[in-house]
């Protein structure tokens, strides 16, 4: 008789092991490149779904308030499960949940090319989302454990990763459609994809495992979270609020108000993406350089700063340069807002990180709608203008907080 326990496969034992902190450098390089793949794969999932949203709608007959409703099976997924990420994390060890979570991310993404029906739409993107943000929790902790092995600021170029898959997903997407292969077949290419990204790395992720909180402590059903992470996630919140506006809301700022011709309308969006992903790949070093408070108060200046130029000067070249400053702006502020609250010295990373990001995460979910309500009432140069007090507000915050750098 076979004796299976499907948790035993999670379990892990001990801290960071002292091998990590006594091995050769190209070990230790091998390590980051390894946890950069596991960026990547979840990037390049995500934007492997994104590309081909377009085409479900056609093929499943959907109207835009239909497919809005179903969208947002997504981050009720993610949101169902934020309370529950940080303490698998923190139980079993962020390696094997990471594991777990992005082969099952994968899974269903591959399911998503299957839906006949908007319902069956909905379940898949519920557990995309589930899986998406368990994955997330996970890989950033690895992302904090392997920034202390290296003891300098490399979080942001591990976010550059997830960036950049964004554009190869982009590109794979146009490369599918031109092969008129279905959803189903382009999902299932890029899962095999990342399974085997998984099968060439797994074996050097970081195997440890916080401390787990006195047993006095966890008998408080909802312990009083650390003020310090509340901060953090406030200055995350503002963060991807503006990058969620920028996501949703970019193309039709060229389209309504820029009045961009035809296929220019994606510029503003294309400039952004380009800005934050190469954002995110020198962030490392412009925080080693200069520390990582001064270049959030500086990031936090240039959302505003690119936002209100977008405002007072709608035309095509300002706009384009106003939305590539904005990138640089929130490129590197989550990477720094995640690292720092990984190395909370009170809370488990996975648990620290779990409140960082359900607070950053609103931001993202709800900047956008707010726009839109916004804007319908005063403008959409307004709902941008409002927009623009966040960056502002970033800079204000990080001065007034304790950033160790």
């Amino acid at each position: 008789m076979i004796d299976f326990n499907p948790l035993a496969l999670f379990q892990t034992k001990g801290k960071i092991k002292k091998v990590y902190r006594e091995a050769k450098a190209s070990y230790l390089n091998r390590i980051r490149f390894a946890v950069g793949m596991f960026y990547f794969g979840m990037g390049l999932s995500f934007a492997t779904w994104a590309s081909r949203i377009p085409d479900i709608k056609t093929a499943l007959h959907l109207s835009e308030a239909e497919l809005g409703s179903v969208l947002f099976a997504l981050p009720v997924g993610q949101l169902i499960i934020m309370p529950f990420s940080g303490k698998m994390v923190t139980r079993f060890g962020s390696h094997r949940i990471l594991i777990f979570s992005l082969i099952m991310y994968v899974f269903s993404l591959t399911n998503l090319g299957l839906a006949a029906s908007a319902l069956q739409l909905s379940l898949g993107l519920f557990t995309f989302g589930l899986f998406g943000n368990l994955a997330n929790i996970a890989v950033n902790t690895q992302g904090v454990y392997t920034e202390t092995l290296f003891k300098k600021n490399i979080m942001s170029s591990f976010h550059g990763m997830w960036s950049f898959a964004g554009f190869t997903g982009a590109l794979v997407g146009l490369g599918m459609l031109s092969l008129h292969l279905k959803p189903y077949h382009h999902f299932l290419i890029v899962g095999v994809i990342v399974l085997l990204m998984i099968v060439f790395n797994f074996k050097f992720l970081v195997k440890a495992k916080e401390k787990i909180k006195a047993k006095t402590e966890t008998k408080r059903i909802f312990p009083k979270p650390d003020s310090a992470l509340i901060w953090l996630g406030i200055i995350g919140f503002c963060s991807m609020a503006s990058e969620g506006v920028m996501f949703d809301w970019s193309g039709i700022y060229f389209k309504e108000i820029v009045k961009a011709p035809g296929a220019l309308v994606i510029l503003g969006y294309t400039s952004f993406m380009i800005m934050m992903a190469s954002g995110r790949f020198i962030g490392d070093a412009m925080n080693n350089k200069f520390g990582r408070k001064r270049v959030m108060q500086i990031s936090g200046c240039m959302i505003s700063a690119g936002l209100f130029t977008a405002v007072f000067f709608p035309y095509i070249i300002p706009c384009t340069i106003a939305f590539m400053v904005v990138g640089l702006g929130v490129s590197t502020i989550v990477p720094t807002v995640y690292s720092l609250a990984g190395k909370n010295p009170t809370v488990s990373a996975g648990e620290a990180l779990t409140i960082v990001s359900s607070v950053s995460f609103l931001g993202f979910l709800m900047g956008p709608p707010v726009i839109g309500y916004i804007a319908q009432t005063f403008g959409l140069q307004f709902s941008f203008a409002f927009i623009g007090i966040f960056g502002v507000l970033i800079a204000f915050m990080v001065s007034k907080i304790k950033v160790s750098d």
